[in-house]
């Protein structure tokens, strides 16, 4: 009966550490040979004028590739604006360089321009973690 016990933690102790090794956090993904960080739940404390403005950091090679906006309460008119001026700026800079890159906000949507930059920051951070 003790071996069975034993057996039988030890299975579940490794299926915890697979399953911590695999990264199944929801917030860092594997998508087509690159990274995806969702930072829906890493920034739940960051908000924009409205509301949260979680968002999905695409990273191939320790590059960014693209940044994402996901649904949130924004208003549309000024969100629209951080998605053409603001989101592209970090496009094609390694993770280092962007971590260390100072963006611009976009005029009008101060405090939107802020959230995002703040999620870009934690979820590049968590990458570098993580990765």
């Amino acid at each position: 009966m003790k071996k069975k016990l034993l057996g039988l933690t030890v299975c579940i102790a490794l299926a915890f550490l697979w399953m911590a090794a695999k990264g199944n956090d929801g917030v860092i993904t594997k998508e087509n040979g690159m990274y995806v960080i969702n930072t829906t739940t890493l920034a739940t404390n960051v908000e924009g004028y409205i509301g949260p403005t979680p968002l999905k950091i695409y990273i191939q090679k320790n590059k960014i590739v693209k940044i994402e906006a996901l649904k949130n309460q924004e208003t549309p008119k000024y969100f629209a604006k951080i998605r053409k001026q603001l989101l592209d700026q970090w496009n094609g800079m390694t993770v280092k360089e962007a971590q260390k890159a100072q963006v611009d906000g976009v005029t009008g949507a101060t405090i939107s321009s802020d959230a995002v930059k703040e999620n870009v920051k934690r979820g590049l951070d968590y990458y570098q973690k993580h990765k």
